[in-house]
């Protein structure tokens, strides 16, 4: 849905087979979208949960999902954005999209767990964790259909 939204980036990364168990890449140094390293973390998301809108104000987000399908919303309300008012919808699973969603500061970003479990989500981002660098709004801010298949 939408157009796509200036400064996000998709990377498709490599999945690996070895004996005794695979290999899937999350991000190099080299990458696009590597903005320098401040922490690495997972979080977990159960079947149909919607974590509601948040956007960082400095921080670049590289995001993976290893595990299950998380569907991600973003929405660009940056000013000066050539993609001002855009919605961007973007699937990602290891199974069907193995990719990282790098999603720079200033952009909207709400996601829903799209598998039968819970999904799990990497966040490798450019900066340590700061309560105060973030906002958040609630799910009704900006119109998006979750129903509707993405």
């Amino acid at each position: 849905m939408g157009g796509l939204i200036d400064g996000v980036v998709l990377t498709p990364l490599r999945m690996i087979p070895t004996p005794g168990g695979d290999v899937w890449h999350g991000m190099k140094r080299t990458d696009p979208g590597y903005a320098g390293f401040g922490e690495a973390y997972f979080s977990t998301i159960t079947p149909q949960a919607i974590k509601p809108w948040k956007r960082h104000l400095r921080m670049t987000l590289n995001l993976v999902v290893p595990v299950g399908e998380i569907r991600f919303v973003l929405h660009d309300e940056r000013e000066n954005s050539p993609s001002f008012g855009q919605t961007q919808t973007v699937r990602l699973s290891r199974e069907h999209n193995y990719q990282r969603l790098t999603v720079p500061p200033g952009v909207w970003m709400a996601f829903r767990g799209e598998s039968a479990s819970t999904s799990i989500l990497l966040n490798i981002a450019d900066l340590l964790h700061d309560p105060d660098e973030a906002e958040r709004s609630a799910l009704e801010t900006f119109a998006y259909d979750w129903k509707q298949p993405a």
